[in-house]
């Protein structure tokens, strides 16, 4: 008589609730129809102005701005830290499609760097290409919150006269060494789509100390010449001599959704250290599975465990799809950043074929072909974590003894 296996029946897009206090306050904008950023009073702040001020403050940077997307921010940033058609922009080739289409978008041309098996960008790769590209912009994308040594990058950056550009979708409330992503480079962009940190849905948010930088990217944000109606912005006098020669994007951040950002900031902290209990426990079981491989972490950094990726060594890159269609079908969704074609937000640069031929990256290659990707959305308990482990452990014994 044949023993039911475990399943596990929690979806893995399910987020939590918007909180009332977010609700009420998203209720209180619609009361008064002013969803617009600059439909305000001449001495009010919106409600997209007060993140702006808020975001600002609790990042530990000068300004911010608002904008409709963590890509939209992206582009925005490389435009107003000086890009112009055909320059060409380092990036780690693990990425995820909205950074080379940001690239793409504002005019530049990428250029992919290996990786390690930490899931770092790769430094010796880096300044190789670096120097025989005579590249300005490094866009770093954070990926899955894995922050590579950034005193090494930022060194490098310097001396190759290099404008650092932080991607931190993955790592807003991540540190290193103590300092907060996104404090490193010259801008950063952080996302609040629905399955990251903060969920409005969509959003971005642009940081940056540089006073002309900030300036430029509120007006391609789509300020007209509203720029004073903004939270944290430089002074009026820094925008005269370049107020009539930046183009409107009109990628704005309205107040509803700015409203719901806000709300979630005051408890990003705790919802960090929620995430990083069940990452902790994900790591230490699925470690303790043979034929399972996961990224060492340092402990310089800081990380928001919000995703896990782990590789199932001991299969062969032929016999992943059915260790995931064995997975799936007692309720584990995961990624494969091995496939050949793309699949929903997961792809590869080697399938990003609009940027034409792409030279080969090996190292990116042979530690992708098995990485997997687990979402870890805080509707899980740890008891469900629990649960996926012992259920990855059984598919996975299974596969090793044909028996699955």
């Amino acid at each position: 008589m044949s023993v039911a296996r475990p399943c596990f029946e929690k979806s893995f897009t399910q987020q939590e609730p918007i909180s009332e206090a977010a609700i009420a306050s998203a209720v209180d904008i619609m009361r008064t129809g002013r969803l617009h950023r600059y439909n305000v009073a001449a001495d009010e702040l919106s409600e997209a102005a007060l993140l702006e001020r808020d975001y600002a403050a609790w990042q530990g940077c000068r300004y911010c701005v608002a904008c409709t997307s963590g890509g939209y921010a992206l582009h925005v940033a490389l435009r107003a830290a000086g890009l112009k058609a055909g320059d060409k922009v380092l990036a780690n080739a693990y990425t995820l499609a909205p950074v080379p289409g940001a690239i793409h978008n504002a005019g530049g041309a990428p250029i992919f760097v290996e990786i390690d098996s930490e899931y770092h960008i790769d430094l010796a790769d880096l300044d190789a290409k670096a120097a025989a590209s005579g590249a300005r912009f490094l866009m770093l994308s954070h990926m899955r919150g894995h922050i590579a040594d950034m005193d090494a990058i930022t060194k490098l950056c310097a001396r190759r006269n290099i404008i650092l550009i932080e991607d931190c979708a993955h790592t807003m409330g991540a540190r290193f060494d103590g300092v907060r992503s996104g404090l490193f480079g010259k801008v950063a962009c952080f996302s609040t789509q629905t399955y990251k940190h903060i969920n409005s849905g969509e959003g971005g948010l642009i940081t940056t100390d540089d006073p002309e930088l900030a300036a430029r990217a509120i007006i391609h944000s789509g300020s007209y010449m509203l720029y004073e109606r903004h939270g944290a912005a430089p002074a009026p006098e820094v925008f005269e001599h370049i107020k009539l020669e930046t183009p409107n994007y009109s990628g704005r951040m309205d107040n509803l959704r700015a409203a719901l950002i806000r709300s979630g900031l005051d408890g990003l902290d705790r919802q960090v250290e929620r995430w990083n209990q069940r990452y902790r426990l994900l790591d230490e079981g699925l470690r303790a599975i043979d034929g399972i491989d996961l990224p060492q972490r340092s402990p310089r950094e800081q990380f928001v465990g919000s995703s896990i990726q782990f590789r199932p060594e001991a299969l062969a890159p032929a016999d992943i799809p059915t260790f995931l269609s064995d997975c799936a079908a007692r309720g584990i969704d995961l990624k494969w950043f091995g496939e050949a074609q793309p699949n929903a937000f997961t792809s590869r640069y080697d399938s990003w074929r609009y940027l034409g031929d792409l030279p080969a990256l090996p190292m990116t290659l042979s530690v992708l072909e098995k990485t997997v990707d687990l979402r870890i959305p805080l509707t899980f308990t740890e008891d469900d974590c629990r649960l996926i482990i012992e259920i990855i452990a059984d598919v996975m014994v299974g596969r090793l003894q044909g028996t699955s």
